[in-house]
């Protein structure tokens, strides 16, 4: 697959016409990470914008105590750190390489000339920012409002729509998290989110093992996205 071809895949670059989709891997940078390696820390200068070509990466934030909550996990195509783009702010949560992943950079201040000359690309990108904010508006409401079960079935319900694979059997979803990891993402502990995984499997809705989760009953998992 060419640069091209995997820039094409970005969300925001998804439309752009061939001719716009080569200025855009001239200014592409691929970098190599591997498993647990960070990418950048909180507070670091907001310099580049990331989207991911290999692999996972989670953008999580710590407490004094060294907690994690995990903010979200991106796979193939996904474009991160965009809440620095053009203003150059700090970044606002750390990243870190899920397993071995290649991820393209594009800097700042080569994006910016680029879309001087294309506003659809601008264009493309306020969407992305929109929608992300939309994301982080419906964390916030699942922590304040929902219970631990209902926020368990949100955060399964999102890794089969962004990593699952439809089987006879159901969405099988490769478990790109730690149940650990997982629990940060629900805000809460481990031993509590196992519970709640081992109830919906008690009620037929999840199967599951050590490396996947498979949705067998999608509608019962959705009354979590229903209010």
């Amino acid at each position: 697959m060419s640069e091209t071809d995997i820039i094409r895949k970005i969300p925001i670059f998804s439309d752009l016409e061939p001719e716009e989709l080569k200025e855009v891997s001239n200014i592409y940078i691929p970098r190599k990470y591997k498993k647990g390696q960070i990418i950048f820390f909180e507070g670091d200068p907001g310099e580049a914008v990331y989207f991911v070509k290999e692999g996972k990466i989670k953008i999580y934030k710590s407490d004094p105590e060294g907690r994690e909550y995990i903010l979200h996990i991106f796979g193939p195509g996904n474009i991160f750190a965009e809440t620095v783009l053009l203003g150059g702010d700090p970044y606002p949560a750390n990243a870190e390489a899920v397993e071995d992943s290649v991820v393209g950079v594009i800097k700042n201040s080569d994006l910016e000339k680029l879309l001087k000359k294309n506003t659809d690309i601008a264009f493309k990108i306020i969407k992305v920012l929109s929608k992300r904010l939309r994301d982080s508006q419906e964390n916030i409401k699942n922590l304040v409002f929902r219970d631990t079960y209902d926020r368990t079935a949100c955060a399964l319900h999102k890794m089969s729509l962004e990593h699952g694979i439809k089987t006879p059997q159901g969405i099988e979803v490769e478990m790109p998290i730690t149940r650990s990891e997982l629990a940060s993402i629900v805000g809460t502990s481990r031993e509590t989110v196992t519970r709640m995984l081992s109830e919906m499997k008690r009620k037929g809705i999840i199967d599951m093992d050590r490396q996947k989760i498979i949705i067998k009953n999608e509608r019962e998992l959705m009354v979590c996205v229903r209010d």
